[in-house]
């Protein structure tokens, strides 16, 4: 009896240590609230807001375009008889490049010429009859009627010399288109009919075609929402400088100023045609090349730049991430200037020396914590 009690005593005791423990692991897992993580500053990237000038410049694609083609087309028929040109060249104007076989028109040159002073002749006796018939007609020896006839076929023989003399000078002109030369300064293209065919008159193709390339245009056309600055800055004056880049902007061409704006605008695409004029000293810009154009308007002075990867586009609007003082970020609209790719002008919106995130804006949202990236 008295072994039960102690049995029971000992099994009472550890139940007891049993509850006690079990109590003091619920409140060690229960009794106290989890304390709740901050979230890590997020490493992000930043640039001070700074004081500069940006052009406002129009990125458009243009066509070089001679000021000058032209087709040299036989003026009269013959066999071509010779050819003095290399093709590709360059020519002057006045230049000497084809010939005609002329041996038929210095013929008719010859015709023309004994023609005329036959008829030259024919006046000079005429002339004397009306001269001796004038004298009769103050002596009334003679009728006047004859004297009247006489005076008309003065006049009809005046007029053939004329005409005669009006055919020499035709021959002589056809002698002169016999020697074909440039009709402009510029390259020669290639060969459009060899020495020994027929030509005639203006016949198709032609003998060649010259390109003018010293200087040369680039035309490009301008929407017309940009229109009125351009048409402000050159009707003031200015000289807008353009400059000429290959279709694929690795290189720079050349450089030329505007000189002349379309009075049309394109009604199907809203824009106007500009031509800008190139010296072409080096030949680098050829005809009918297409070359991306950049031409600068104005510039915008003591601007508030940013670089460009700082500015976003969302439900916003245009905004930047702006760092304040506790290290923190918040969302600032702001309203876009001109950019020229590494930089952005901010019209309104920042101040010099505003700091904003420029890496790691995809991470970030309104209050969250930065720490700036070494």
């Amino acid at each position: 009896m008295i072994e039960t009690r102690a049995s029971r005593n000992r099994w009472t005791v550890a139940g007891v240590l049993m509850l006690i423990v079990l109590v003091i692991v619920a409140v060690r897992f229960f009794g106290h609230p989890k304390l709740k993580r901050s979230a890590a500053p997020q490493a992000v990237s930043v640039a001070r807001a700074v004081a500069g000038d940006m052009p406002e410049s129009l990125l458009e694609l243009g066509t070089v375009t001679p000021t000058a083609t032209v087709t040299v087309l036989p003026q009269l028929s013959g066999y071509l008889t010779q050819v003095g040109y290399q093709e590709g060249e360059s020519v002057k104007k006045g230049q000497f490049l084809a010939q005609i076989d002329p041996r038929q028109y210095e013929i008719d040159l010859q015709q023309a010429e004994a023609q005329l002073a036959k008829d030259q002749a024919t006046l000079a006796q005429v002339r004397s009859d009306l001269a001796r018939y004038l004298q009769l007609r103050q002596q009334k020896a003679i009728a006047e009627q004859t004297v009247i006839d006489q005076q008309y076929l003065v006049q009809q023989d005046e007029a053939q010399v004329k005409s005669d003399a009006a055919s020499v000078a035709q021959d002589k002109l056809d002698l002169v288109y016999c020697h074909i030369t440039a009709p402009v300064a510029g390259k020669v293209g290639l060969r459009l009919v060899d020495p020994g065919n027929y030509v005639t008159a203006s016949s198709s193709p032609g003998i060649v075609v010259i390109t003018t390339m010293q200087p040369t245009t680039v035309e490009f056309t301008v929407a017309q929402n940009d229109l009125d600055r351009v048409i402000a800055r050159f009707h003031a004056g200015a000289k807008l400088p353009v400059t000429a880049y290959t279709s694929d902007n690795t290189r720079k061409i050349a450089t030329g100023t505007l000189y002349a704006i379309s009075n049309q605008m394109t009604t199907s695409t809203g824009t106007v045609t500009l031509r800008a004029t190139f010296a072409n000293a080096d030949e680098a810009l050829f005809p009918n090349e297409f070359v991306n154009i950049e031409m600068l308007v104005d510039t915008l002075h003591n601007a508030v730049l940013v670089p460009t990867p700082a500015v976003l586009s969302g439900a916003p609007g245009d905004y930047v991430y702006l760092v304040k003082a506790d290290q923190t970020v918040t969302v600032r609209k702001i309203t876009l200037g001109p950019s020229d790719g590494t930089h952005t002008a901010i019209l309104a919106g920042l101040a010099v020396g505003d700091t904003v995130v420029t890496d790691g804006t995809d991470r970030l949202t309104e209050g969250a914590k930065i720490s700036v990236a070494k």
